[in-house]
């Protein structure tokens, strides 16, 4: 895979990779494993959400009166 950054995005990757004393390479991955996992949490938090609210919306819209 190749990862083209725009100049502005690669002079932020080097700076942040320098801040942290790390690779510009381990930095891109980080962000990428915590973009997927990020995103994974969202997918589940919302289907989970879909299957369950509809059992607990009568008490849901009790409570919100």
């Amino acid at each position: 895979m190749t990862l083209r950054l725009s100049d502005a995005e690669a002079e932020a990757l080097r700076r942040r990779a320098a801040h942290e004393s790390r690779s510009m390479q381990d930095v891109a991955r980080q962000a990428v494993r915590e973009y997927v996992e990020y995103h994974s949490r969202a997918e589940l938090l919302d289907r989970v959400l879909d299957e369950e609210l509809p059992r607990y919306a009568e008490a849901l819209e009790r409570l919100g009166q």
